[in-house]
């Protein structure tokens, strides 16, 4: 009798623990930055943080910034003009040389792929007649984008102990860089070849970049060290039409940590559809309608990163100004719809309504109140 009550005890701890996992959020992964920020780019939900505010220099990611300045307010074949400053900028370079001419997208490819100072530099010339005055629009172009926490001094990454972001900061900074076309071109070049006037020889630049060799569906994006900073690096990969990005601040193992980080991305998450286009999601009253009431549907899909479990965390507010006026239009928008995760607005659908609602005219009324006579 005691054998059989052990067994049954055990059975139904077995049946516990089991009922327990489903449901549970995965272990969080291990790395060694200082900072990391994993960060899923259609929705633009965090998936994981680790000291995600917390400042840091960010060193050579630095030009992915200064990579965005230059694609949003360049043209790709300005002629560039090297100034003594440029050349002689230390580090990193493309061995520019004073007075030599390149075209922007020239530089663009030897800011990123070479991590060339220089370029930087004469980029920074070139669009804002300065380092200082192209340091202060690279903030303020910061500020637009939602990173409140970061300060750049230089175009380059070259260490000042006023040049600093957050993992979080860089996240959204990076995020907006890869929905530029033409950036997103460039950190995917494997090498390519520019002009070296008075050498026998043109320049060949290859791409830094190792994550290409080390994970499947890579796109780039930026490494970067300085003593200061430490080992730093901004990745990007697509998978199914899915793309993450995650960001190291200060991490002995900048590759094992990124490929970490992004198979928990693409592990753990999938797509959920939450709302499907010309779903019927409530009915509206309306006044002076031959129908007295018009269903809302929604407007378009809206899909969601979310892991086992985790529908439960999503609500929905309705933002209709009830009752509405006939006429209405089938499709016609009447109102939005704010979609929450724990009750953090993730997204805002339109409305539309489901119906054509005719106006009920004077002699419809007329027409229903002496047929209700009868």
């Amino acid at each position: 009798m005691l054998k059989k009550a052990s067994f049954f005890v055990i059975f139904l701890l077995l049946c516990l623990l089991t009922f327990s996992a489903v449901g549970a959020q995965p272990p969080l992964p291990a790395v060694s930055a200082e900072a990391a920020v994993l960060i899923d780019w259609n929705s633009g939900r965090i998936l994981y943080a680790h000291n995600p505010h917390l400042v840091k220099p960010m060193a050579s990611t630095t030009k992915i910034m200064t990579a965005i300045i230059a694609l949003e307010r360049g043209v790709m074949n300005d002629e560039v003009v090297t100034s003594p400053k440029a050349a002689n900028t230390g580090g990193s370079s493309i061995w520019l040389e004073e007075g030599e001419v390149k075209k922007l997208e020239e530089l663009i490819l030897g800011l990123m792929l070479r991590s060339g100072n220089d370029a930087a530099v004469a980029i920074a010339e070139h669009i804002s007649g300065s380092v200082e005055a192209f340091a202060e629009l690279m903030t303020q172009r910061a500020r637009e984008l939602g990173a409140m926490n970061t300060s750049f001094k230089n175009p380059h990454g070259l260490h000042h102990p006023d040049h600093y972001t957050t993992a979080y900061d860089f996240a959204i900074i990076a995020a907006h860089a890869m929905g530029i076309k033409d950036f997103r071109r460039i950190v995917a070049t494997p090498s390519v070849t520019i002009s070296w006037p008075g050498h026998p020889w043109n320049r060949i630049l290859h791409n830094q970049n190792k994550l290409f060799n080390l994970y499947v569906g890579a796109e780039g994006i930026k490494t970067g060290w300085t003593t200061p900073a430490g080992r730093c690096f901004v990745g990007s990969a697509e998978r199914g039409g899915r793309r993450i990005i995650s960001v190291v601040l200060n991490a002995p193992d900048i590759w094992e940590d990124t490929v970490t980080l992004l198979n928990f991305g693409f592990e753990n998450f999938t797509y959920e559809t939450l709302l499907k286009e010309g779903q019927n999601l409530k009915s509206v009253v309306v006044i002076e309608g031959e129908s007295g009431k018009a269903e809302a549907f929604a407007g378009e899909d809206f899909y969601y990163p979310l892991n086992t479990g985790e529908k439960d965390k999503v609500t929905y507010r309705f933002l209709v100004d009830e009752p509405l006026e006939a006429p209405l239009r089938k499709g016609e928008r009447i109102g939005e719809l704010e979609i929450y995760f724990e009750r953090e607005l993730v997204g805002v659908l339109d409305l539309v309504s489901g119906n054509d609602i005719k106006r009920n005219t004077l002699w419809n009324r007329m027409k229903s109140f002496f047929g209700r006579r009868e």
